[in-house]
Parts: structure tokens; sequence; C-alpha cells
């Protein structure tokens, strides 16, 4: 990494402890931190979710759909509120009116989205940018961001002791992530060729890593694949989704690293035994320990979400059916 990458992360670093700050000096105390937004947005901030639920003693967390949200406001939003909401193009309906909806009851909101100039910026108090595409870094990711927001909000309001690892961390997140996608590339090959004709695939995970299983399973085999999934918690795996195990049934295990690891490698094990069609990422093999094991665990979908693009890409090549297409997104009404 340069120097000029590194001084464009510390600016925008800075960006968001600006805005904590700012919320700090207005609303002197921040009671509630609410995430709002939907399909991949939503998914995107559970990492933000699980470390506040995490590490925050004083702060009550929520995590809601938009649409939820929207109809069935919780009483506890007002003036001791931050409200987040993300939407890719700043755009989604349910999404800006759940921004709104925030703002009439008091509470202060950020919105972040990829385009600087959209509906769901001009419903925040405060808006963000994030980086997206093919040149972008994980480390300004959508994802990225928002646990910064996160991270930043335990440093001010609750002198979080970790808060010196923090950026470090994200520098180190990039490095990780690049150096994981090519030792994937060779399995992602063979994955795609052995998995392209599945009607339905599971993806298995834990902690704030579920998050990650759950934006691969609707986002990408059952949005931009059109196979069946469903994300499985692996501390739920054994109270009932255990049954469906064959030899036949396929199943992704992302297998974080932290204090949650334990129940992965419990539901590893099982599938070890009673199973033939499974594929394992282990944030341990790709690389995740270049991050201080005080904060490892936090970082886990971020590594998991971006080292599944390439079996995305490399299963829609395989399957000829690209992650642009869509049967009903955007072409019809809903």
């Amino acid at each position: 990494m340069d120097a000029g990458t590194v001084l464009l992360l510390w600016e925008v670093y800075m960006t968001v402890s600006e805005i904590i700050a700012d919320l700090k000096e207005k609303r002197e105390e921040i009671r509630e931190v609410v995430f709002v937004a939907c399909g991949g947005s939503l998914a995107a901030m559970y990492p933000a979710k699980y470390l506040l639920e995490s590490e925050a003693s004083n702060v009550r967390v929520g995590y809601f759909s938009s649409n939820e949200f929207v109809h069935a406001t919780p009483k506890y939003i007002g003036e001791t509120s931050l409200v987040i909401a993300t939407s890719h193009q700043g755009n989604t309906p349910e999404t800006v009116e759940a921004a709104r909806v925030a703002s009439s009851r008091g509470a202060a909101v950020i919105s972040i989205a990829f385009k600087p100039d959209s509906l769901l910026s001009e419903a925040g108090d405060h808006s963000l940018v994030y980086e997206y595409g093919p040149q972008s870094r994980v480390s300004e990711s959508k994802a990225a961001l928002v646990m910064k927001i996160a991270f930043e909000i335990l440093k001010v309001f609750e002198n979080y002791e970790n808060a010196p690892l923090v950026e470090s961390s994200f520098e180190k997140l990039d490095v990780v992530v690049r150096k994981a996608k090519a030792l994937v590339k060779r399995r992602a090959e063979e994955f795609a060729k052995e998995y392209k004709d599945e009607k339905n695939i599971y993806v298995m995970g834990s902690g704030s890593a579920y998050g990650a299983a759950y934006a691969y399973s609707i986002c990408i085999l059952m949005e931009m694949q059109w196979i069946n999934s469903s994300s499985i918690h692996t501390g739920e795996f054994f109270h009932g989704p255990f049954e469906i195990v064959d030899y036949e049934t396929p199943f992704i295990l992302l297998m974080s690293e932290g204090r949650t690891r334990n129940l992965d490698e419990r539901a590893l094990k099982f599938l070890e035994k009673y199973a033939r069609r499974f594929v394992v990422l282990d944030a341990k093999e790709l690389g995740i320990n270049l991050i201080d094991d005080s904060v490892v665990e936090f970082f886990n979908p971020l590594v998991f979400s971006n080292v599944l693009s390439v079996y995305s890409e490399e299963l829609a090549l395989e399957r000829d059916h690209p992650l642009s297409r869509r049967r009903y997104m955007w072409k019809v009404e809903y």
C-alpha cells in the first residue's frame, strides 16, 4: 500500500470520526444504534450489529429490514437514537422512507450509498460514500464503512479499549483479502465445475460471519444464480437443520476465527462424518490472523464476502448465467 493510499484511507476514517464527534457534541448521548436496509445492504451491516452487541455496554442495538421499520417503527426511536441506513444506489424506496421516518421521530440519521447524490443522502443528517467496483479497496467497502462507524461509536461513547488497533486492522484487511482471493482461485474453479448443476446449496456460518452466509445465500445463489438456498447458523445446525444432511446435499461452511469458532468446528465434524459434498472456507487458512486477536472475529465476514466473490464469478461463468441476470428485479412491478 503506497503513501497516497494510506493518506486517503485516513481521510475517509477521519470523516467518520468527525461525524461521530458531531453527534457527541450535539446529542451528548446515543442510547440506541439502529441499522436499517434491505437485502445485501442489510447483510453488509450485520458485522457492525454484531460488534456493537458484543462490545457496547450502554447502547441498545436494532437491526431492521427497511419496510418493517417503516410499518412497525420501534417506540424507542427518538432523539437519543442513531439510525444508519444503507442502499447501493441510494434510491431503494423502502430505505429512503425508513430514513425519513427516523428523522421525523428526532433520530440522527447517517445515510450510506455508492452514489454521492441520492434520495437517501438527502434524507440523512450525514451521508457517506463507499468504494465499489474491481479497483475498490475492501477497507472502504460498504460493510467496512459501517464497521468504522460502529468502532468509532465504541471509542467516543464507551472508551473502547481496543480502539488503537482499529485503523491498522483495516489496513491489514486489504492485504489479507488480496492474498486470500489468489489462494482460492483454483478451488473456486473446481467448485464451479462440481456444483454448477445443483438445485440447492446451503451456506453456514456463525458470529459476525453469519451475515456473510446470509448474503451469499439470498443475494448470490438465490438472486443472481437462481439456485435454491438457505443460510444456517452453525449454532442452530443441531436443532433441526442437520436432519437434511446426506451424501448428496451440498453445503458451504464459513469457519470463523474468534469466539464462535467452536460452533463451526462442531458442524464441520458432523459434515465430515455424514456428508460428502461440502466446501469449507477457513478464515485461519485465509490469513485473517494478520489482524490482532483482540478484534479479529469482527473482520471474518469482510474476508469471507470478498473471497466468496471469487466463487460467485467462477460459478456464473461455468453456468453461463451472468451475475447481472434477473427475472423479476427491476423488470416487473413489485
